[in-house]
Order: C-alpha cells, then structure tokens, then sequence
C-alpha cells in the first residue's frame, strides 16, 4: 500500500523498518520540527527523521498541522492508503483524518482502553502492572478512543524498567502493524469498539510525579522509580535539599516509621507505609554529584532518625 508515516521518537522507527521491510510504499513521512537539545542545546532531528533520510523518504516537519495548507495539499496529492502513526506528538486534524483510503492507523503501548493518553508504559510500570501490550487502531477525534484493530500482549518483568519494556514493546508493535497492515489489504479486519467502562488514562509525566511519597507502601514507590525513567526518576528533600535517588530496591527490613531513614551498615533504609522499606544505593545531593550511598554518608555525616521529605 502506500504509506504516510507519522512519528517522531525511536520507538516509532522499528515501525518505519518494519513496514518498509514488508514492501509498502512510505512515500512521505511527517515528524516533529528539529530541537535544540543538550548541553550544547545544538540542533537535532528526531530519530524518525534520521530513519526516514536513510532511506530516501521524503519529510515533511510541519511545527502546526490543524491548520497547514501546505501540508494538508501534500496529502492530498499523494492521496494515501493509510497513514500510520506512531508517537507522532500531535493529534490529527478531522481532514486529515478522514483523508486516506483505510484510514489513520494508530500504534499505541497499551492494551487500549486501559492507559489512554501520552505515557501508558510509564504508568503501567508505575503501577506495578504484570501485564501491558500494544493496540492498532483507527484513530478518531478522541484520544486514543478510536476501534480497535489488533491486540498483543507483553509481559512486564518484576523489576524491569520502563526504557526496557518500551523497547520490546516497540518491537512487537512494529510487528502488529505490519499484520494490521496485511489484514487491512486483505479486507479481512473488522474493528472492535472499546469499552468505555474500562478506560483509564496515562497523562504527560510530570516532575512532581517522581516526589517520593513514603505514605505509599516500598513496592509502590519502587515501582513508580521503575516506571518514571529516565524521568522524573525519584526524588525527596533532606535537610530542606532536593535528593534524588538514582538506585533503589525493596527490604526486608520493617518496623522503620515512615519517612525516617535508618543507617546501618553503609546503608541508607527508609521507612515507608505498612511497615516496609526501601534501601537507597545511589543518590545526588542537590549541586553534588551523584554517589553511592555509603560515599554520601560519609561526606554528608547522615544519621539514623533523620526524615526525609520534610
């Protein structure tokens, strides 16, 4: 069929490969404008794009799109089968909708309805989920409410973080849309409504989403530091700084109150809600360099009974 691919970040570019490999015909691929980005905030194109120029595709990098004349007449003459879209970063006009054949068919890290929105893998390994997946649909005016077309499911590691799921997510959705892809052609797909009862939303991360709440039990928090990498991460205050927690795990230690920290062993433990507890093992002071936690205790002279997140 022909194609035009919309996406911006890596885990859309296994998609690209994918599709490509299946011999469709990707005639034009939309991204997001280039950024300045780093320490040297120098300007860099987003992986789709560096993708999409390896293979001689032709790239369009509209900054708006709901009202984009330039745009909407490239789509029109290329009049494609479907658009695909993959973690675009915007949400498509209704004439840009309704404008191929087959429609816009959408990849999403969710097993839709559950976790509609801009961070489903996030907050799916946040929530200490066992179970997550991909989902193609067809878009429609909501977010991401659209009929459901093909579902798969991945399993989510005990102690996998979010960058690793994403990964393998990709994978296999790279995969799924091939399918999706192949059962459209074929006239062989029929799409299947979501139950609105079951949705839930993943919104945008934010940093306050990384505040350690230690009213949460260790398992919580650990899995929200699992889910928010590579950001928020984690973070609290001691001694009215920010520190944030590059490395944690659950103990076996209980009995510690909540938001204490216990030093033992060049350890830091702190308590959290029913009777558990987390170990820190690496940690950055605010305007310090990160360390181990037996550096930082010794350079910053902690002592057991000291509260965090005051």
């Amino acid at each position: 069929m022909k194609l035009v691919f919309c996406g911006t970040p890596e885990f859309a570019v296994g998609t690209l490969e994918a599709v490509i490999a299946a011999g469709h015909d990707v005639v034009l691929a939309v991204t997001q404008p280039d950024r300045a980005a780093g320490r040297g905030m120098e300007m860099q194109c987003s992986p789709v794009k560096r993708a999409a120029m390896a293979h001689g595709i032709a790239i369009m990098q509209p900054e708006k799109i709901r009202i984009n004349v330039e745009l909407r007449e490239r789509l029109e003459r290329l009049r494609p089968d479907v658009i695909v879209v993959v973690a675009y970063g915007r949400i498509l006009p209704p004439w840009m909708l309704e404008l191929p054949r087959l429609g816009c068919i959408n990849l999403h890290g969710s097993l839709l309805p559950k976790y509609r929105g801009a961070a489903p893998v996030q907050w799916a390994v946040a929530n200490g989920d066992a179970m997550t997946g991909v989902t193609t649909m067809r878009l429609d005016q909501g977010m991401d409410t659209g009929e459901m077309l093909l579902v798969r499911e991945v399993r989510i590691e005990t102690d996998e973080m979010a960058p690793g799921v994403l990964r393998r997510l990709a994978t296999a959705g790279a995969q799924l849309m091939v399918d999706t892809l192949a059962g459209l052609t074929a006239g062989t797909l029929v799409g299947r409504k979501q139950d609105e009862a079951q949705a839930t939303l993943a919104p945008i991360l934010t940093r306050e989403d990384g505040e350690i709440d230690f009213a949460r039990t260790a398992r919580q928090i650990y899995d929200r530091w699992r889910g928010f990498q590579p950001w928020p991460g984690a973070h609290t205050t001691l001694r009215g700084k920010n520190l944030i927690v590059h490395h944690m795990r659950v103990s076996s230690e209980s009995g510690i109150e909540a938001g204490v920290l216990q030093v033992a062993d060049e350890g830091m433990t702190v308590g959290c809600a029913g009777c558990s507890s987390v170990v820190f093992d690496e940690v950055q002071m605010e305007g310090k360099r990160r360390m181990s936690a037996a550096e930082f205790l010794r350079g910053f002279q902690v002592k057991s009974g000291e509260r965090l997140g005051v």
